[in-house]
């Protein structure tokens, strides 16, 4: 009688999944309102100033985070975050070019300067869609100076 005890219940549920997107910062989880939304994804966006300027993707999400980041826990946050990566960005650019200069590192420094771009638009497009959608986002690889 045991034996059909046992098969008879149900296996325990799994823990939940933790969200790979951490809460707002302040505490809680407030859904960003629409010009916040609005501005994180400015923020985001702003990056692809570089393909025309060549140093627009640090100075927008800078702008971004210097006239949002009082009083708007989300728009800064998404600001500090694209600025954080755009600076991670541009060191692994800078590091793949020095390590071109020598004949071994041609073989790493050409491939990662083939395929950090596309990374870079990747990752931008995947933020500016969870910023329009008020999920806060965090880059790959990226490096967190800006606290």
């Amino acid at each position: 009688m045991e034996d059909s005890n046992k098969e008879q219940q149900a296996p325990s549920p799994a823990p939940p999944i933790p969200s790979a997107n951490p809460p707002v910062p302040g505490g809680g989880t407030p859904t960003p309102s629409n010009d916040e939304r609005t501005w994180a994804l400015i923020a985001h966006l702003s990056a692809f100033a570089m393909y025309f300027s060549g140093v627009g993707h640090i100075i927008g999400p800078l702008v971004v985070w210097l006239l949002k980041r009082d009083g708007n826990p989300f728009v800064e946050d998404q600001a500090r975050e694209a600025l954080n990566f755009q600076i991670s960005f541009t060191i692994y650019a800078v590091a793949a070019i020095a390590v071109c200069f020598t004949i071994i590192g041609m073989v790493i420094g050409i491939p990662v300067l083939c395929v950090l771009p596309i990374f870079h638009i990747v990752c931008m497009i995947i933020a500016a869609i969870k910023a329009h959608d008020g999920v806060a986002f965090r880059y790959p690889l990226t490096l967190r100076l800006i606290q």
